[in-house]
């Protein structure tokens, strides 16, 4: 498997889309209902959307396995020290082969002056909550985010120290 990356731009929103919907309908499906799924993706991945975030300042980065699309990861700073990682998403069938590590150590070579990273994680997400485990995050905070249509959030807010 020959990992490649590459920093997403406006042009790419609608490959970030693709993805999002793909590894969504995998992996969260035994977590929450396929329409909170279809709401969340209709809400946070839609082009309009994705685009709106990159102008913000979220920068996203993809990752290639053979030139072949298989994840994104999207994080935001506002001060370049404390970091949010909004998004960290990995194919199901590409997960577990190390892409997921040696796509977070890309990213944090590119954060030389971070100091913290948090992020929020669904509490039933216990594949992903052992990856975070493993990276030196540990649990902040318990929240349970209404989002609309009746639907909430129930994550841990994570956060690994750097500096």
């Amino acid at each position: 498997m020959n990992i490649n990356f590459k920093k997403a731009t406006i042009a790419d929103v609608s490959l970030i889309a693709q993805l999002a919907v793909s590894i969504w309908k995998k992996h969260y499906i035994s977590i929450i209902t396929l329409e909170q799924i279809d709401y969340m993706l209709e809400m946070m991945y839609s082009p309009a959307s994705l685009s709106k975030q990159m102008e913000a300042g979220h920068a996203f980065t993809l990752v290639y396995s053979d030139k072949r699309p298989i994840g994104y990861i999207s994080l935001n700073t506002t001060d370049e020290k404390k970091y949010f990682l909004n998004k960290f998403y990995i194919e199901v069938d590409d997960q577990a082969k190390g892409v997921g590590s040696a796509l977070f150590q890309y990213v944090l070579s590119k954060m030389p002056t971070a100091e913290t990273i948090e992020l929020y994680v669904n509490r039933e997400n216990y594949k992903s909550i052992n990856f975070y485990f493993k990276h030196g995050f540990i649990i902040k905070e318990v929240v349970n985010n209404a989002i609309g249509n009746g639907f909430f959030m129930n994550d841990f807010i994570m956060i690994k120290k750097i500096k």
